[in-house]
């Protein structure tokens, strides 16, 4: 393993989110005097997408599963090794989720030349990754039900997958004047 950044080496910040057929409930709008209404089916499913932002170009991967374990955390570093399979070593800035620090999981990283950074605990507000989830659950999935959860799970990933690099790093709070990798990407990683 190398000891340091290298040449062709590559920054990604992942992480994961739910998603549940029930919807999410938001403030909305409705007529002064009247509850706004949200239609549901009472029935519940959810998905679980992975994803990762590549934080010199913007550019993301995303995995839909149905659970969050061990197993599901080793296929999303799978992915990520195939789509950058050229790659030196993947630094992965990520949360101390159960999943990412099973020592099963450690070692699929070894092997496939990840080094995660770990994100302080109890801090999304530092994961670009957890900036975005937030933004596409509160224009994809608040205060309505999608017909299906993989309808659901795939329009939340064709959300992602579909904004511009720009779009990309202005929702996930890269392009602040108060992220915090700032100084780092400006030094290192030009954008694209």
């Amino acid at each position: 393993m190398k000891a340091g950044w290298q040449a062709g080496d590559v920054l990604l910040c992942t992480d994961w989110t739910l998603l549940r057929l029930f919807p999410p409930l938001r403030a909305s709008w409705a007529l002064v005097g009247a509850q706004a209404v949200v239609p549901i089916t009472g029935i519940n499913a959810k998905r679980v997408l992975f994803g990762a932002i590549d934080l010199r170009t913007a550019h993301r991967i995303v995995l839909i599963r149905r659970h969050a374990r061990q197993a599901d955390a080793q296929a999303f570093l799978g992915e990520l090794r195939r789509r950058y399979r050229r790659a030196g070593q993947i630094w992965l800035l990520a949360d101390r989720a159960s999943a990412h620090t099973a020592p099963q999981t450690l070692a699929v990283a070894t092997q496939l030349r990840i080094r995660f950074l770990w994100l302080p605990k109890q801090a999304p507000e530092l994961s670009p990754m957890d900036q975005l989830w937030r933004e596409l659950k509160r224009l994809i999935a608040a205060n309505r039900q999608a017909e299906s959860i993989d309808a659901l799970a795939a329009d939340a990933a064709a959300w992602l997958l579909t904004l511009t690099p720009q779009q990309a790093r202005r929702k996930a709070a890269m392009t602040s004047s108060r992220f915090w990798l700032k100084s780092l990407l400006q030094h290192f990683w030009l954008p694209t």
